[in-house]
C-alpha cells in the first residue's frame, strides 16, 4: 500500500511535560540550552545531538574582529552590511559584531582548539568581502564546525538538567486557544511512535533548506522542516526568497556535495574553466573574492555556456585541508596536482522564521535562532562565516531571554495530533527527489517569472498528492511553494536573489520581505503509482 496508517488512530498519545523543548541539536541548540541551565530541557533529533547538522559540517571557521591593531567590531558590522546589499537590520548586525569577540573569548575557556600562528596568536583567515583578517579557523583550516560541535556536545553532556530525545522528527507544534505554542509532536522515526512534548516555551533550531535543492553542500535533512512547522501554525515568516549558492560545491557525484571551503580561494586558488581561462577577472574586480552570489553566477553562465569549472588549488599546500583533500581522495582526485570540478550549490538560507533581537517569534511561546530564524543579519546575501557566530550568539539570547520571562499559564491543547498518514517510503523517494529537481530547476541561481510559475505548477500537483501526509513530505512541498512565491513577487535582483528577467536592483525594493500563512483544512487525496508519471513528465 502506498500509505501506512497508524493501527490506532484513537489510542491516547503520550505525552511527557518539560520546562523547555529544543527542536534541532546543533549550535544554535546546544548553545540555548546550556544558557537555559538549569532549566530542564529537551532536546529533540534525529539524531545524537551534534550528528548530521550544518553546524557539524561548517568548514571555513567564525568570523570576529579580535585584532584590535587592524580591525574592529566597526569594521565587521560595515562589511556585514555591504554583503548584504541593503536589507540587512543595523541594530542586529551592530548587536551581533559586538559580541562576537566575547563569543571567541568563552569558547576559548570550553576549550575550542583554535588554530594559532608560531606567535601564539590566533590564526585569522580572510574570505570574500571581510576587508580584514578576522575567520578563525580550527583543526587545520577547514575542520571548525566539528571542533565546535564537539566541545558543545562535551559541554551538554556534562548537565544534567539537558535530556536528548532521538531520533525523533517534530511533526507539528501544538497551540492552545489563544494561539500560544505550549509544545510539539514529535515521531519516533523508527517505532512511528507519537509523543506530545509539553513545554513553557519551544525553540527551533532545526536547520537551513539545502535540502530542498537537488545539489547542496548540507546534510539531506536540512529541508526546512523547522520554518514548515512555524509557518504552518501561523508565524511570521521572512526573507524567503533570499537562498545563498555556495561557488565552489564539489561536481563528482556525491549528494550532498562536499564543500570546497571558501577560504581556499582567500588563500589564492582560482577558478578556472575547461579553456584554462580565470573567468573571474573579467567578473568582478575582486575576482575570486567577489561576494558569493556573484562568483555563483559566473561559475553558473560558464556551465550554460557549456564549460566545465575548476578550482585550481595546485599553488597551495592543501595539506592544512583535509575536508578537501578526503573528499577528492574519494574519486581518485588529488588538489596539489589535479583541477578540482566545482558548481555553485545550494548552501545557506537568509529567510526563515522571524525574529526579534531576542530570538523571539510572532506566536507566543516559540523562539527561533541559528539557520532557522531570519534576524535581519544577513540581508539579501550572508557575509561568510557569519552563520555559527549567530548561531552561538542568539541562541544565548534565546536562552536568556526564556530565563527573563515569567513562566506563562498555558490553556488547554487544541492542536490535533498527527494522524499518522504516512507515505510509503518507495513513493515518498520519488516525490522528493521531484521537488529538489524543480528547486534546482526553477528557483535557483538564477530565475525568471516562467521558471517560477513553471515550479509552482508543478508544486500545486504535488501538493494534491502530499496535503494529507503528516511526514516530511508535506512540509517540503508547502515551504518549496512559500519560496518560489517570494521569489517571484520580488521582481528585482538582490544578493542571492537573481532574476534574468528583472536583472538590476531597485530602489522601492531595498527592503525584507514578510510572509504569513496559515494551514487551511483540505480534501484528503490518497497517491498511489500511477499519479507518479504525471509529475514526472511534467517535470522533465
Amino acid at each position: 500500500m502506498p500509505l501506512d496508517r497508524q493501527k490506532d488512530q484513537n489510542r491516547k498519545i503520550k505525552t511527557i511535560s518539560t520546562d523547555v523543548v529544543i527542536i534541532g541539536a546543533g549550535a544554535a541548540g546546544c548553545q540555548a540550552a546550556l544558557t537555559l541551565a538549569p532549566r530542564d530541557v529537551v532536546m529533540i533529533s534525529p539524531s545524537a545531538p551534534g550528528g548530521e547538522s550544518s553546524s557539524l559540517w561548517a568548514q571555513g571557521g567564525i568570523a570576529a574582529a579580535i585584532n584590535t591593531v587592524e580591525d574592529s567590531p566597526q569594521l565587521h558590522s560595515r562589511d556585514t552590511l555591504k554583503a548584504a546589499a541593503g536589507t540587512a537590520d543595523p541594530a542586529v548586525v551592530s548587536m551581533m559584531t559586538g559580541q562576537a569577540p566575547e563569543i571567541i573569548s568563552n569558547l576559548d575557556l570550553m576549550g575550542v582548539q583554535f588554530d594559532h600562528s608560531a606567535n601564539g596568536s590566533y590564526k585569522l583567515g580572510r574570505e570574500a568581502c571581510h576587508s580584514a583578517r578576522r575567520i578563525l579557523k580550527a583543526k587545520s583550516g577547514d575542520g571548525f564546525g566539528r571542533e565546535l560541535m564537539r566541545v558543545l556536545i562535551m559541554a551538554v553532556n556534562k548537565t544534567p538538567q539537558i535530556k536528548a530525545a532521538f531520533p525523533y522528527t517534530a511533526e507539528r507544534l501544538a497551540q492552545d486557544a489563544t494561539g500560544r505554542v505550549c509544545g510539539v509532536y514529535v515521531r519516533h522515526l523508527t517505532s512511528g511512535q507519537i509523543i506530545l512534548y509539553k513545554a513553557n516555551a519551544v525553540i527551533l533550531g532545526s536547520g537551513g533548506v539545502g535540502g530542498l535543492y537537488s545539489l547542496t553542500t548540507n546534510p539531506s535533512g536540512s529541508v526546512g522542516r523547522g520554518v514548515a512547522l512555524a509557518g504552518r501554525a501561523g508565524a511570521l515568516l521572512s526573507d524567503l526568497e533570499f537562498v545563498q549558492f555556495h561557488p565552489t560545491a564539489l561536481d563528482i557525484g556525491i549528494d550532498p556535495a562536499p564543500l570546497a571551503t571558501e577560504a581556499l580561494r582567500g588563500e589564492g586558488a582560482r577558478l578556472v574553466n575547461d579553456q584554462g581561462i580565470h573567468f573571474m577577472d573579467e567578473a568582478h574586480p575582486q575576482a575570486e573574492l567577489a561576494p558569493r552570489d556573484i562568483v555563483s553566477r559566473a561559475i553558473f553562465k560558464q556551465n550554460q555556456q557549456g564549460f566545465k569549472t575548476y578550482l585550481d588549488c595546485r599553488m597551495l599546500d592543501t595539506g592544512s585541508f583535509p575536508a578537501l583533500r578526503n573528499a577528492c581522495a574519494k574519486t581518485g582526485l588529488d588538489p596539489d596536482t589535479d583541477l578540482i570540478p566545482v558548481r555553485p550549490a545550494a548552501h545557506y538560507h537568509m529567510g526563515g522564521i522571524n525574529t526579534d533581537i531576542q530570538g523571539r517569534t510572532s506566536l507566543p511561546g516559540l523562539w527561533a535562532a541559528g539557520e532557522t530564524a531570519a534576524t535581519g543579519l544577513h540581508g539579501a546575501n550572508r557575509l561568510a562565516s557569519n552563520s555559527l557566530m549567530e548561531a552561538l550568539v542568539m541562541g544565548g539570547r534565546v536562552g536568556a531571554d526564556i530565563l527573563s520571562v515569567r513562566r506563562p499559564e498555558t490553556g488547554q491543547i487544541i492542536t490535533p495530533p498527527p494522524q499518522g498518514l504516512r507515505m510509503s517510503p518507495a513513493l515518498h523517494a520519488i516525490y522528493r527527489r521531484h521537488i529538489r529537481e524543480i528547486m534546482q530547476d526553477g528557483v535557483g541561481v538564477m530565475r525568471s517569472r516562467t521558471g517560477l510559475n513553471d515550479a509552482l505548477t508543478l508544486f500545486a500537483e504535488i501538493t494534491k498528492i502530499t496535503e494529507s501526509q503528516d511526514d516530511e513530505l508535506a512540509d517540503m512541498v508547502w515551504l518549496a511553494e512559500m519560496i518560489t512565491r517570494a521569489a517571484l513577487t520580488r521582481t528585482e535582483s538582490r544578493g542571492g536573489h537573481y532574476r534574468t528577467d528583472y536583472p538590476q536592483a531597485k530602489r522601492h525594493w531595498k527592503h525584507r520581505s514578510f510572509l504569513s500563512c496559515n494551514i487551511t483544512n483540505v480534501q484528503t487525496h490518497t497517491p498511489t503509482t500511477k499519479d507518479v508519471p504525471l509529475i514526472k513528465e511534467a517535470a522533465e
